[in-house]
């Protein structure tokens, strides 16, 4: 059985060529199945992010429903983020090894029934007289178990671009690819929020589990292994050496470690505003629920400009070196949120705020949270140096969950029926952690590319 299991899941033996296909209609072959696995991985890898952040739309629902409180949904929210760490280390690197439209699809499969499950069981709690702390349980391991299949989206997704892109493409295509995390929360901000403002906090993990199904569907039909499993030439120069061993460098490799931790520090100040956000601008500036959503959509729709401009900025103007754009965009992503933490509850201030923001972590998402990584390391080992980038940015994302909700939990002040939120202490964490991001970026600036 587990035999069978494995020969499902591994990547697809050469096929022979047909007769028939002359080099130039091979050439367009190859070109249209590699748009296909670009769109398949972009699109499919953003609903994959619907089903993940939908519950950062729902947060202030809950607790005013008295279901859960904010340090219980950190607590739940770490769950995802510290599985999906350690899943994205141990699915990347067996997604080197894997047939990767059937990897990906199973992953969302999983996903999509975890939000199922959970809005279903918040619909049902009444009728069954589920308890509060029961609840709690069973939203945290189906969340952990969204966390682990989470991680099986994105090692696939690059990989196609690797084995059906050349070398002189890969930063723009990376690009374009980045926007499906920012077009993922928007989708989720917008769709779900709206969803949830209609039919409430139940619905919208049911919401996200028909984002999910839509997702799978179009893996399965337009996702492809490998232009070798097609019977088409390989893309780029064939691998100096067998995938374990390549694999192996990547962990003896310290710029890959260092650029871990700088998109480790990156990751804090992205997910404090992306699961926060809402929740901040709700109790400290007074926001209404939609207006919360609207605004912090504002910085994942922008992010899609920041992620889609990068590989391509760098790879026309700078050659392919990432170093001096992932710099300048560090700086203007600490910027960018000090304004948004510190400044007043002007609709025009946190909208701009939000803008830069946006921009930013696009391109630092792009480049510390994967691109710089893949360019230093072979190109059969692009799912290994993807997985230690992702666990160390999901350990910090996690670690902030549990730090966040603590330290808005245990800083706001409660007067009877009153309740006064201090974001103070919560906001230095949150700036402190992107400044270390871009001076750790500093010590990778010599790393030299791979290929």
């Amino acid at each position: 059985m587990l035999e069978k299991i494995i020969r499902f899941y591994h990547v697809l033996p050469p096929a022979e060529r047909p007769a028939s296909l002359s080099d130039g209609d091979a050439a367009k072959l190859t070109r249209r199945l590699a748009l296909q696995s670009f769109f398949a991985g972009t699109l499919g890898y953003s609903l994959y992010y619907v089903c993940r952040t939908g519950l950062n739309v729902v947060k202030t629902p809950i607790v005013e429903s008295g279901m859960l409180n904010d340090q219980q949904l950190g607590v739940i929210g770490s769950a995802l983020l510290f599985a999906y760490a350690i899943g994205k280390f141990v699915n990347s690197f067996m997604a080197d090894h894997s047939n990767i439209k059937r990897f990906m699809a199973t992953g969302l499969i999983v996903s999509s029934i975890a939000n199922l499950t959970v809005g279903l069981l918040g619909m049902a709690k009444g009728l069954i007289g589920l308890s509060t702390m029961a609840f709690f349980v069973c939203f945290f391991i189906m969340w952990a178990l969204n966390g682990w299949s989470q991680s099986m989206g994105a090692g696939p997704a690059i990989i196609a671009l690797t084995r059906w892109f050349p070398s002189k493409e890969r930063g723009t295509y990376y690009g374009f690819f980045s926007a499906s995390h920012n077009l993922g929360e928007f989708f989720s901000f917008i769709f779900v929020g709206s969803v949830v403002g209609w039919l409430g906090w139940q619905a919208g993990f049911v919401g996200s589990f028909i984002a999910g199904v839509i997702g799978v569907v179009v893996i399965l039909i337009f996702l492809h292994d490998s232009p070798e499993s097609k019977g088409l030439p390989s893309v780029g120069n064939p691998p100096k050496e067998p995938t374990n061993k390549a694999q192996k460098g990547v962990l003896k490799n310290p710029y890959v470690w260092i650029l871990a931790l700088a998109s480790a520090f990156m990751y804090v100040s992205r997910y404090a505003v992306n699961s926060w956000g809402v929740r901040f601008l709700e109790m400290e500036k007074g926001y209404s629920l939609k207006q919360a959503t609207t605004i912090i959509g504002i910085n994942a729709l922008l992010g899609i400009f920041g992620t889609v401009l990068s590989g391509w900025f760098s790879d026309k103007f700078f050659k392919g070196k990432r170093n001096v754009p992932a710099l300048i965009f560090g700086i203007l992503n600490t910027i960018a949120l000090t304004m948004f933490l510190l400044g007043d509850d002007s609709l025009v201030l946190n909208v701009i705020s939000m803008v830069l923001f946006g921009i930013a972590i696009g391109v630092l998402i792009c480049f510390l949270g994967g691109l710089m990584a893949v360019d230093i390391v072979p190109r059969n080992a692009t799912g290994a140096a993807l997985g230690v980038v992702g666990m160390a940015s999901y350990i910090a994302a996690g670690l902030q969950d549990v730090i966040s909700g603590t330290l808005i939990e245990n800083f706001k002040i409660v007067n009877g029926d009153m309740v006064t939120y201090n974001f103070l202490p919560v906001s230095i964490f949150w700036i402190g952690a992107s400044i270390l991001s871009f001076v750790l970026a500093l010590f990778v600036w010599n790393a030299k590319p791979a290929e």
